[in-house]
C-alpha cells in the first residue's frame, strides 16, 4: 500500500476463536473507534476461521463471520491473526499468508520456535510482518523492549520466568511445603494447569520461548532443538524446604547468555535469591530479567496468560502493524547478523545445590570434601540437617563449576561408602 493512497480500512481476518480469540474479538468490536483512532485506519473484522461452526460461543462473536474455510479467511484478509494451538494446521496457514505477503500477528510460540526462521525468510521477501509479542509472555510487552526499546543497547543475558502454570506450582508447594503431585491437582481444578500438564510441567513451554527471547536478544537463529530443557516435576518438597533454609527459592528458569564461545540457552528449575527480581513473581506471573550493557537491569512483569491479558499484546501488535501498513513502512524483519553459534550449556559455569543423605559419622564431611576437592570443584557453603537413624543430610552450593566436573564428583561421591544416596541437584541462578 502506497503513502499516498492510505487505505480506509484494515481487513482482519482471525484464525481461531477460543479463549483469546473471543477477547480479541470482543475489544475489536468494543473498541472500534478508539482502535481507529490509535491504528489511523479502521480495524474491520473480515472473517473467523473455526472447526466447527456448532460450538457454543459468546454473543459477542458475529456469527455472520464464521467459517471452517482458515484458507479463505486469509486470502479475504489485509492482516491475519493467528490464534491456534500447536504447530499444524497453524503453520501451513500462517505461510500460506505471508507467502502471499499479509502481515501476520501470531500468539503460536511452538511454530515460532520450531519455523521462525523459513517463516520470517518468506515475509521479508514478501513484504509482509511477523508479529508476536504475546507468544512468550502474554500481557508483558518483552518482545517489544528487546526488539525496539534495547535495539541501540547489547544484551548480555536473559532470565525470565515465563510458565504461569508452572510458577503458580512451585510457589504454593513453597507456601505450603506440598508436594508436587498434591499442587499439580489442585492447579488444574482452578484451572491453571491442563488436563495433561505436559507442556507445562515438562518446561516444553518455557523451551519455547526461551528460543524466541533467545533470538530476539542476540540476533541469532535459535530454534527449540537447541534449547537443552528440564521441567519440574522431579522437584520435591524436601528440595525447596532446603532451598529455603539456605535463602533461596526454587523458580523454572527459561535462560539465554552470551559468553566468549557463543550462545547458552537452556530450560531448568533453580534456586534464585531472595533479593532477586524473580523471587518475588508469585502465583501465575510471568517476569523476564534482562541484562544490558548501557540499560543495566530491566524487569519486565505481569500477567503472562489468560484471555484477557493475552489479547491486549496481540491488539498492541495488529495496532503496531495496521500503523506500518498505513504509513507504507516496511515492517521489522528478522535480526540475525550476530549468527553467535549455540553452545552446550553444560560448558557454562554455574553453581549448584546439592543434597546428600550420609553416614552420621565422623570423617565422612572430609571424605565428600576430598572428591571435590580432586575434582576442582570448590564448596560454598555447607549444611547439615537434621539426622535419623544415624543417616545425615547434607546441604551443599558450590561454587561456579562446569557440569561436566560438577558431574564427575558427584559420581564419585554416589559411590562412596558413607553416601546412601544423591537426593538432588539443583542448579542456583541469579548472582
Amino acid at each position: 500500500m502506497s503513502k499516498s493512497e492510505p487505505p480506509s480500512r484494515l481487513r482482519v481476518g482471525l484464525l481461531g476463536c477460543g479463549t483469546v480469540g473471543t477477547e480479541v474479538v470482543r475489544l475489536l468490536v468494543t473498541h472500534r473507534a478508539e482502535l481507529a483512532q490509535r491504528a489511523g485506519v479502521e480495524l474491520e473484522l473480515s472473517g473467523i476461521a473455526v472447526r466447527s461452526l456448532a460450538a457454543e460461543r459468546d454473543p459477542v462473536v458475529p456469527t455472520e463471520l464464521l467459517t471452517t474455510d482458515a484458507e479463505a479467511v486469509i486470502d479475504g484478509a489485509d492482516v491475519v491473526v493467528e490464534l491456534l494451538a500447536g504447530v499444524n494446521p497453524a503453520r501451513g496457514l500462517l505461510a500460506r499468508a505471508v507467502a502471499a505477503g499479509t502481515t501476520v500477528v501470531s500468539a503460536n510460540k511452538a511454530v515460532l520456535a520450531t519455523d521462525g526462521p523459513e517463516l520470517y525468510e518468506t515475509a521479508e521477501t514478501n513484504g509482509a510482518g511477523v508479529f508476536f509479542e504475546a507468544a512468550v509472555a502474554g500481557a508483558v510487552p518483552v518482545v517489544r523492549g528487546i526488539r525496539e526499546s534495547l535495539a541501540g543497547d547489547r544484551v548480555t543475558r536473559v532470565l525470565g520466568i515465563v510458565n504461569g502454570t508452572t510458577n503458580f506450582i512451585l510457589d504454593e508447594m513453597t507456601r505450603e511445603g506440598s508436594d508436587f503431585g498434591a499442587v499439580l491437582e489442585r492447579a488444574q481444578a482452578l484451572g491453571y494447569a491442563e488436563a495433561d500438564p505436559t507442556a507445562d510441567v515438562a518446561g516444553h513451554d518455557a523451551a519455547a520461548k526461551a528460543a524466541i527471547l533467545a533470538s530476539l536478544a542476540f540476533h541469532s537463529r535459535v530454534t527449540l532443538s537447541d534449547v537443552p530443557t528440564a521441567g519440574i516435576t522431579e522437584v520435591s518438597a524436601a528440595d525447596i524446604a532446603a532451598a529455603t533454609e539456605m535463602g533461596y527459592v526454587v523458580k523454572l528458569l527459561a535462560i539465554a547468555e552470551a559468553g566468549e564461545s557463543g550462545l547458552a540457552v537452556r530450560v531448568h528449575p533453580a534456586l534464585v535469591p531472595l533479593d532477586h527480581p524473580l523471587a518475588g513473581v508469585h502465583g501465575a506471573y510471568n517476569a523476564v530479567v534482562v541484562d544490558a550493557e548501557a540499560a543495566g537491569t530491566l524487569m519486565f512483569y505481569g500477567a503472562g496468560a489468560g484471555g484477557q491479558p493475552t489479547a491486549s499484546a496481540v491488539l498492541g501488535d495488529l495496532v503496531s502493524a495496521a500503523r506500518l501498513l498505513v504509513s507504507g513502512a516496511r515492517p521489522p524483519a528478522e535480526s540475525r547478523y550476530a549468527a553467535l553459534p549455540v553452545v552446550d550449556p553444560a560448558s557454562v559455569r554455574t553453581r549448584y545445590l546439592i543434597r546428600l543423605d550420609v553416614a552420621d559419622r565422623a570423617g565422612v564431611l572430609a571424605e565428600i570434601a576430598r572428591v571435590f576437592a580432586a575434582h576442582d570443584v570448590s564448596l560454598e557453603t555447607l549444611r547439615q540437617g537434621a539426622s535419623e537413624e544415624n543417616v545425615a543430610s547434607l546441604v551443599l552450593i558450590t561454587h561456579g563449576q562446569t557440569e561436566a566436573a560438577l558431574s564427575a564428583a558427584v559420581g564419585e561421591l554416589a559411590q562412596l561408602e558413607p553416601v546412601h544416596r544423591v537426593t538432588s541437584i539443583l542448579r542456583v541462578e541469579g548472582h
